[in-house]
């Protein structure tokens, strides 16, 4: 089912698990309130900010702005992170590079300046860690600079982007430090090849080669395991190039040998390359997904009810007290809630370039929703014992109320299961993957065709764009389609 038909943005960037709901059918008000409150205190932070997610998802990039800097909920001390990327990425976006780095800047100084404030942590074993700051995943940090640097290289700053590049370097080093294990998400293909396209674009052909070769044996082993995804074939034709312009012939020979490219001869464009990245689709949506009972027991019977699929099961639990069978005194509420990623799937299955009368297809070398999930995924066993254990320390006040107050106490266990609500905080506007290829220019003018190809529908109108080469180099060109289709569960 396709989500909705959005135009693609262009900017010319040159140079289930189910809910359980277990009650007694007694008292109708109850559940009713109990229901409406439950809904209200799930809301997850795509639904909270609902009208910027809407603009911006329908390509309104000035309303999802407005929207963004102007919402009643700017006090963003608890998202401060991505009150920071997602500005930066829309002026990105919009054109506005400046603007777009202020932001990116002040992102990147609060991932290295952030501590944990121990006094929300402890306070959030008591409510939900929506509470804490949100410090940003390890996949959105390196985004960051990604975006900061194709910034710099927009604008012919070469210097300021190698900056982002020796940043991005500490940075994957500081995530190799922390991940040991080679099943975990601790090096990044992608930011590597990146790497190698700055050194580059500054004619350091050597740290150019050392970076794709990095970028390569990543794509060959970590990302083969986790993603089953393996090294464009752009990369190769990179890592020749840059072998050549190095003057490494032994390392040329063997990688010619190793891609079975015996008869690749680099030939020098006469007006240098542009490098086309094209984000296709948006990033994963951060979810809940919990277990919800109401226990109301009416002498041996207590009933479960799965509102969703419209089933009822009453249930004989044998004996029970009959001085506690009724009234809030027999209530008694339990809810446990984890986060998930749901996946915005994309709307376009591929991309193609026309130059030349050469067509060239886009390569895929980054899916940012496998390495979301697999994020996510690295520290569940974590995320798994901090919901058990809020739970059980809500439960254990709950049950010294009890003692002193048996209606009190159960609704001490409505407000618990009130507040009991997973961290759904995500940087929700990157791109679901990226893709890029490289397309020879000449001197003068040269005409470049974009060519989107749905999954199922027909295709849609080319893009073209024009370049006017007056000098050797490479410039950068970034598109953006914003187009996804609804996932078969839509929990978000």
């Amino acid at each position: 089912m396709v989500r909705r038909k959005l135009r693609s943005l262009s900017r010319t960037d040159r140079s289930s698990t189910k809910t359980i709901h277990v009650f007694r059918p007694g008292s109708a008000k109850i559940v009713l309130l109990f229901s409406l409150l439950i809904g209200q205190g799930c809301a997850t932070y795509y639904q909270t900010n609902y009208s910027f997610n809407e603009a911006f998802e329908r390509g309104n990039l000035e309303a999802a702005l407005q929207s963004l800097q102007d919402s009643p909920s700017r006090d963003y001390r608890k998202t401060e992170f991505l009150y920071l990327v997602n500005n930066g990425l829309l002026l990105s976006v919009l054109g506005r590079y400046e603007e777009s780095n202020e932001y990116l800047e002040k992102a990147f100084i609060f991932g290295e300046d952030f501590r944990i404030n121990y006094l929300n942590e402890a306070a959030s074993y008591l409510t939900n860690p929506t509470i804490t700051n949100y410090r940003g995943e390890d996949h959105e940090h390196l985004m960051v600079l990604y975006y900061k640097a194709m910034n710099f290289l927009k604008m012919g700053k070469n210097s300021e982007a190698l900056v982002e590049c020796r940043r991005l370097n500490i940075r994957l080093q500081q995530l190799s430090d922390r991940y040991q294990s080679d099943k975990k998400f601790q090096r990044d293909a992608f930011i590597h090849l990146l790497m190698g396209i700055i050194y580059e674009a500054d004619n350091d052909f050597n740290n150019a080669f050392i970076a794709y070769r990095n970028a390569y044996e990543i794509y060959q082993s970590d990302y083969q395991e986790l993603f089953n995804e393996s090294a464009p074939p752009q990369l190769k034709t990179d890592i020749l190039r840059t072998a050549l312009l190095s003057g490494l012939q032994a390392e040329f020979e063997q990688f010619k040998t190793e891609f079975d490219m015996q008869d690749y001869r680099y030939e020098p464009t006469e007006g240098g390359d542009l490098v086309f990245l094209w984000h296709n689709g948006l990033s994963p949506v951060k979810a809940e997904w919990s277990i919800n009972f109401v226990v109301n027991r009416n002498g041996n019977t207590v009933t479960f009810i799965n509102e969703e699929f419209g089933f009822s099961f009453p249930f004989n639990i044998g004996d029970y007290d009959e001085e506690d069978k009724s009234g809030l005194a027999a209530l008694e509420v339990f809810r446990v809630a984890f986060p998930k990623y749901v996946e915005r799937p994309v709307y376009f299955a591929s991309a193609s370039i026309e130059a030349d009368q050469t067509t060239i297809d886009l390569q895929q070398v980054e899916d940012v929703n496998k390495i979301a999930q697999q994020v996510l995924s690295q520290r569940m066993t974590l995320e798994f014992s901090k919901a058990l254990l809020r739970a059980a320390l809500k439960k254990a006040t709950e049950y010294q109320m009890r003692k002193e107050n048996k209606a009190l106490g159960s609704l001490f266990g409505i407000i618990n299961a009130l507040t009991e609500k997973a961290d759904t905080r995500n940087w929700q506007t990157l791109p679901h993957s990226i893709y890029y290829s490289r397309v020879p220019l000449k001197l003068g003018t040269n005409e470049v065709t974009l060519k989107l190809k749905p999954a199922a529908d027909k295709p849609v109108e080319p893009h073209t764009f024009t370049y006017v080469i007056d000098k050797k180099g490479m410039i950068f060109h970034t598109f953006t389609s914003l187009e996804t289709r609804y996932p078969s569960y839509n929990l978000y």
